[in-house]
């Protein structure tokens, strides 16, 4: 497990704060945000609805978890 200084970010999680990824949201969580799975791994992402499949950058990763933002090119 390591600590970059920005976040929890063990080596074993499929994502990785910083990085862009290609997901199709799934699902929406409690609070209203898009819901994406990269790897089986949940990525919560604001501003998107099921059906969407979006370029998405990584904001903040958590244990079971992370939050990101859409990428708009």
């Amino acid at each position: 497990m390591a600590y970059s200084g920005s976040g929890f970010r063990p080596s074993n999680l499929p994502v990785e704060e910083g990085k862009v990824y290609e997901a199709k949201i799934e699902d929406i969580g409690r609070e209203g945000d898009g819901l994406a799975r990269i790897q089986n791994f949940v990525v919560f992402v604001p501003g998107t609805k099921i059906g969407d499949e979006v370029k998405i950058r990584i904001t903040k990763v958590h244990r079971r978890m992370a939050f990101g933002e859409v990428v708009r090119e």
